[in-house]
């Protein structure tokens, strides 16, 4: 598997570069990357103070250390401890994390670090969006979900209860350190979701990478070289994506491949993880999105087999059935898809596919043939 990312010599972390002119900045993955956060940090943005936002579970594990290694080089830092879950996504925790900014009297020219998962980057990232106009967001994401998806490419938000993500501005992170070594700490359910949106990547546009993950699975799980590789792959295939098309006016739709199903369905059982996580909802949906787009007869039914054994053998569930517990009727599942943000004047969008590693935007999707392919789902 080859990419263009540089490995820079032994020991060195991978950087993957998102080019974005002046604003362009590093996403720099491997191991013991948290023990060095000051460094990097008081490199990018000399003499800011910062604050550290965080979940309680994140600030166990982690954010010792982080704030020794921002001490030992000056950085003056002040913690912001939240509760884990996605409800923290929410705008009371939100207005916690801008009095705590402000109560610590960060200025315009100093930093806002998430250190943690999606939620805690997407929360944090809002913060650092708004607080005084903008100020400067630095992502240390702790899971496999954030390394590889939501802490690159600048966006941010909350969820509200109308829908995940309705709230939010893009924020681009002046630097992203990705420290390989914090997701041993990671329940194996979690990574697994993460994993999700790896193998996403493959679906999109990059065949030979699905292939070398079908491959190359185990090694991914266990760590080293190929779990490096893995996410250093995923991150340039995001940056490649976010520097054609940084606000979503066009390409960058693809990355949502998996999510308009997949968001429904986490709305449906009410955003509770006991039931269903991001990653799980976007397991589920690419599996639908490839037998949706088989029963257009836009890809072989094959597809849509090879799809889902490889999700189904890293242990991802790839059915609606597959979620415990009761899930609403099709009809409903249909009104969840509506409130999504990918409709556009009440046209259902979808990434659908023409094979693996062939994804295109399809807009104008009929609602009745959702509709159809749901009522069968719920019962296949």
């Amino acid at each position: 598997m080859t990419t263009d990312h540089n490995h820079e010599g032994v020991g060195q972390p991978a950087r993957v570069k998102v080019a974005l002119g002046a604003r362009g900045y590093d996403i720099l993955i491997g191991v013991g990357l948290l023990d060095k956060a000051g460094d990097h940090v008081a490199g990018v943005l000399p003499g800011a103070r910062v604050a550290v936002v965080t979940d309680v579970n994140v600030a166990a594990a982690h954010l010792d250390r982080v704030a020794a290694s921002l001490a030992s080089n000056g950085v003056d830092a002040h913690p912001i401890v939240l509760p884990a879950g996605e409800k923290t996504k929410s705008f009371e925790q939100l207005q916690t994390v801008v009095d705590g900014v402000l109560g610590a009297r960060l200025e315009r020219g100093d930093a806002v670090i998430a250190l943690g998962g999606g939620v805690i980057g997407d929360l944090a990232g809002f913060a650092a969006g708004i607080v005084r106009r903008g100020m400067n967001f630095i992502q240390m994401p702790t899971s496999l979900l954030a390394q590889v998806d939501s802490s690159v490419g600048g966006k941010t938000g909350i969820n509200t209860a109308r829908g995940k993500n309705l709230v939010g501005v893009f924020q681009q992170p002046r630097l992203v350190l990705a420290d390989t070594a914090a997701l041993d700490t990671l329940p194996p359910r979690e990574f697994r979701a993460g994993y999700a949106e790896v193998a996403k990547y493959g679906l999109i546009d990059r065949p030979d990478f699905f292939a070398w993950l079908e491959a190359n699975w185990r090694e991914v799980f266990a760590g080293g070289p190929a779990r490096t590789e893995a996410i250093a792959v995923s991150c340039q295939s995001k940056a490649d994506v976010v520097a054609r098309d940084e606000f979503e006016t066009g390409d960058r739709a693809l990355l949502n491949l998996g999510h308009t199903f997949g968001h429904a369905l986490e709305a449906a059982v009410g955003y509770d993880p006991a039931r269903l996580v991001h990653g799980e909802g976007v397991a589920i949906g690419m599996a639908l999105a490839h037998r949706f787009s088989a029963r257009l007869n836009l890809c072989s039914p094959d597809d849509a087999v090879r799809v889902e054994r490889h999700l189904r053998a890293v242990g991802l569930p790839t059915r609606i059935a597959d979620v415990p517990g009761e899930m609403p009727g099709a009809e409903a599942l249909l009104g969840f898809i509506g409130q999504d943000k990918k409709v556009s004047r009440g046209k259902l969008t979808f990434i659908l596919t023409r094979g693996v590693g062939q994804s295109f935007i399809a807009k104008d999707v009929p609602a009745s043939e959702v509709l159809a392919f749901l009522e069968r789902g719920l019962v296949s």
